[in-house]
């Protein structure tokens, strides 16, 4: 049994976006630790971990999308672990017209930082490896080759518009990010990702910043990185559907 969360009825001839926040339940994706100074001047350190961060940005993003009628479920609406399979499972069940994920990046190093956006394409090279690594795991007993076969034909049915959709959205984000927070453009990648494959349906996996960078940390983990980046996203969904 499927938990879907409608977050807007909306008109039902309008598209249906199905919002995909990584991780969740017993995987926490990235964590990182901030420290800060409280009220009563003592220092303090919390744990931030990416399955929160995601979960609270897919939540800002689906209540915008409600108000510009468009019908919107997710994947989960708390912390719960949800399977790749059954991620691309829900897809089809609620018929979706774009399947968009979301993720918060890590690096080994603390200097890393900047927002990127992929699309599903089999043409990925070196670079991006540790995200596809990172981004695949959880796959459920499935043959590597059957995916690749599947990948390769969904690649060849979404490619152009899942291109469209993240040339859409990271132009929206470049605008939002780029020039009021200050934040490194790392571009639109192509990429291997077993839940865009599975859902098969134009899509972007989306990560919004570096958790393993201190200053970035602060930055995508305020209310207003928040409601820009939701923003951006949003109006680069209407520019793609209005394409």
């Amino acid at each position: 049994a499927f938990l879907l969360v409608l977050l807007g009825s909306g008109n039902l001839l309008s598209q249906t976006i199905l919002l995909d926040p990584g991780h969740g339940g017993k995987d926490d994706g990235a964590k990182a630790f901030q420290t800060f100074v409280n009220k009563t001047g003592r220092l303090e350190k919390k744990t931030h971990f990416e399955k929160d961060l995601v979960l609270d940005l897919s939540k800002r993003i689906g209540e915008k999308l409600k108000e510009k009628n468009y019908r919107v479920f997710m994947t989960r609406s708390f912390d719960r672990t949800v399977s790749l399979e059954k991620r691309a499972a829900i897809a089809e069940r609620v018929n979706a017209d774009l399947f968009i994920s979301i993720h918060a990046n890590a690096s080994y190093y603390k200097t890393s930082g900047g927002f990127e956006t992929y699309y599903l394409n089999n043409k990925s090279n070196r670079a991006i490896k540790k995200v596809e690594e990172v981004e695949n795991k959880g796959l459920e007993g499935e043959d590597s080759v059957v995916n690749q076969i599947l990948i390769d034909l969904v690649v060849n049915r979404t490619v152009e518009s899942s291109k469209a959709l993240a040339s859409s959205i990271h132009a929206k984000l470049k605008g939002f990010l780029g020039s009021s927070l200050k934040m490194k453009d790392r571009g639109i990648k192509p990429g291997l990702f077993f839940v865009l494959a599975l859902s098969k349906r134009p899509g972007v996996l989306l990560e919004m910043g570096f958790m393993s960078n201190p200053k970035e940390l602060r930055k995508i983990s305020s209310t207003a990185f928040q409601e820009r980046y939701s923003e951006a996203v949003v109006a680069g969904i209407e520019k793609y559907f209005s394409k």
